[in-house]
């Protein structure tokens, strides 16, 4: 009954040419944002530590960055750098002191119980000027340091590599010759502390004892070695890290 009062249904208008309208089409599903678009500045600041992984030697675990279990690789360059700087100005002051005053510090050979002299003129002269070498040595890697430059320790670490190679030959000599000890020993002033009771030892024992402490002090300077390498690896790395930062910055804002 209600349907009977009710009025004629209408009709659905449609386009001019009769045919249907068409469905609208459905929206497009929205992709999730990725973690690189929704964080940009935290992949920006991820790119240089990964593109300094990729850059840096497969033997990079094996560094450290402590020297002596208890300062940094950077502090303990300087410091190093400063305790040679010092031994070395001793010794220049010596030198100078000897070259003013040379009857103070002059030994004859009568002295010596051989046939040559103590630190003749031309013998000081090398000796002064190879203090002055190790001098500005060692100021260039404590500034090199302190600076963080790292081109300015690699003089050093070179002195350092040569200095263990001359003990290294030393120690391999009295390896092979070990007469020599007996030798030199005999070649020593009369008055030489402890010279009749270091002949009287045993050679081969005496041989084993300066081996064994020559092998402590090379293990000690190939300690100073690596920290000096720590360091100069360090801070060439982190210039490297300041560099690809510098770069990626440059790019994200282009």
């Amino acid at each position: 009954p209600a349907a009977a009062g009710a009025g004629p249904p209408r009709a659905r208008s449609r386009p001019p040419g009769g045919a249907a309208p068409a469905p609208a089409p459905a929206p497009a599903p929205v992709p999730p944002p990725r973690s690189g678009a929704a964080r940009p500045e935290a992949r920006s600041g991820a790119e240089p530590g990964g593109a300094a992984e990729m850059l840096s030697s497969p033997w990079a675990r094996f560094y450290s960055n402590s020297c002596c279990l208890c300062c940094h690789v950077r502090t303990g360059t300087i410091i190093l750098g400063i305790w040679y700087l010092i031994i070395n100005s001793v010794v220049l002051l010596i030198l100078l002191s000897a070259l003013t005053d040379p009857d103070q510090y002059h030994l004859t050979s009568a002295e010596l119980g051989g046939e040559f002299e103590f630190m003749d003129d031309a013998n000081m002269c090398i000796a002064t000027a190879i203090s002055l070498l190790m001098i500005l040595i060692c100021a260039m890697a404590t500034y090199g340091a302190y600076k963080q430059h790292a081109a300015w320790i690699i003089p050093f670490f070179c002195y350092q590599i040569f200095d263990f190679a001359l003990n290294t030959l030393v120690a391999i000599s009295v390896l092979v010759y070990p007469s020599t000890i007996q030798d030199y020993l005999r070649q020593l002033p009369t008055n030489f502390p402890y010279k009749e009771e270091i002949m009287s030892v045993n050679p081969t024992c005496l041989v084993v004892i300066i081996l064994l402490f020559i092998s402590i002090i090379l293990a000690f300077k190939g300690y100073l070695i690596s920290c000096v390498w720590n360091c100069y690896r360090y801070i060439n790395s982190r210039n490297n890290s300041d560099v690809l930062v510098y770069i990626t910055t440059n790019d994200t804002a282009v």
